[in-house]
């Protein structure tokens, strides 16, 4: 969209703006936010709005809590369940200190430095979302309870399957705000739905599916439900995934995503405690379709990257062993580097399993190494990599870790 900050300026002083909100995540990807009045946008986009990071879990301390938002004026959207008069518009931001340093925890400024990195080699990724969340009802007292709103199983339509009316009013809802939804259904779990969009460059996909949570959370709550993107919200049902589809632009004849996926693989074990960063992720990874080993397919659903029937422009990697704890910013920005690995070493990818790995005998799963089962091996695993110490700042890895 590329706006400079005297056209979001003057769009607010034309359209009606009355709140504008400053959005940032912790380093777990949960989004915060503070609301500005117009007459702070010209200070915010020249000298940044503080706030105090000590409050902020992981951000600092009480001696140095100080940090300041900077907003991104190309990630200007309305946001279309505030009035119209008096309008709402939203700006994801980078988050600096106040001696003009980017903030180290920042993910977000990771991913940009990330995307950077790969310009430079010559590799320009993009990235499209797949993620499931359960609908629960409400008590009286408005809060969730674990009654899932329907009881239909996978792609079942009306009136089987009640979220179809919810699913509509999110896709609509995003296309106000610029994001293109591609398809939406309901998944295997009692409640449990999924709505996939066009991938997009790196950043821009981050941002989408940040924004993509709260419109969901918010349009389940003004039908009277709750939105739940946890990785196992009922223990015997299957989990919510978060499957990250990626590709390489002018990768015409596919001969740089197999290098790429070969990074990934080669690195994912010092890689899933930040696409699965909470216990409840290793309840889902191993049943369901989540994957349990180091493995790669073509259309095979229960390995860890599987290769979509897809062609041309479309042709891509799904990776299916994150779940929507995820920070999007760190996941991208870590599968770019381990992706970049992979391209710069030349390395190639192990022999394709072509086989149902949750039906296969022992004997043939015992020769694939397995992913983390158990949130400590991970962290385990992140700590012994100089892969992820490389890329992954040392406070962020410690927040992570300890």
């Amino acid at each position: 969209m590329n706006y400079t900050p005297e056209e979001i300026l003057e769009y607010c002083a034309e359209e009606d703006v009355k709140f504008i909100r400053l959005a940032f995540c912790d380093v777990y990807g949960r989004q915060k936010n503070i609301s500005i009045m117009p007459t702070e946008l010209k200070r915010a986009f020249s000298q940044g709005i503080g706030f105090d990071a000590s409050a902020v879990r992981g951000f600092g301390n009480e001696r140095r809590s100080d940090l300041l938002l900077f907003p991104d004026p190309d990630t200007l959207s309305v946001l279309p369940w505030r009035p119209e008069h008096g309008r709402v518009v939203r700006m994801f931001c980078t988050i600096k200190s106040p001696d003009g340093s980017p903030f180290e925890c920042d993910t977000r400024n990771l991913l940009i430095k990330a995307v950077k990195d790969a310009n430079e080699a010559g590799l320009e990724f993009s990235f499209g979302s797949e993620l499931e969340f359960y609908l629960f009802k409400l008590d009286e007292h408005d809060n969730p309870t674990s009654i899932p709103y329907d009881s239909a199983g996978y792609m079942d339509i009306a009136p089987e399957d009640k979220g179809e009316n919810i699913r509509r009013q999110i896709c609509l809802t995003l296309e106000k705000m610029g994001i293109t939804p591609e398809s939406s259904h309901h998944e295997e779990g009692p409640g449990q739905n999924e709505i996939d969009f066009r991938y997009g460059d790196a950043l821009r996909a981050a941002d989408d599916a940040m924004a993509f949570r709260t419109v969901v959370k918010t349009v389940a709550h003004a039908n009277g439900l709750y939105a739940d993107f946890s990785p196992k919200p009922l223990a015997d049902r299957p989990g919510n995934g978060y499957h990250i589809n990626l590709s390489v632009k002018e990768d015409r004849n596919h001969i740089i995503l197999p290098a790429v996926m070969a990074g990934i693989m080669e690195h994912i074990k010092g890689l899933t405690v930040f696409l699965d960063p909470s216990e409840q992720s290793y309840k889902r990874l191993g049943s369901n379709k989540a994957p349990r080993y180091i493995s790669w397919s073509g259309e095979n659903r229960s390995q860890l990257i599987r290769i979509p029937a897809a062609e041309g422009e479309y042709r891509r990697a799904e990776l299916r062993s994150p779940d929507p704890s995820a920070n999007p910013y760190l996941a991208f920005a870590l599968l770019i580097y381990a992706g970049l690995y992979g391209y710069k070493n030349g390395l190639y990818l192990p022999p394709v399993a072509d086989i149902d790995l949750f039906s296969a005998d022992r004997q043939l799963t015992d020769t694939f190494e397995k992913l983390p089962e158990s949130l400590s091996e991970a962290k385990a695993a992140a700590k012994a990599s100089s892969f992820i110490r490389e890329h992954i700042p040392a406070r962020i890895l410690e927040i992570y870790c300890d």
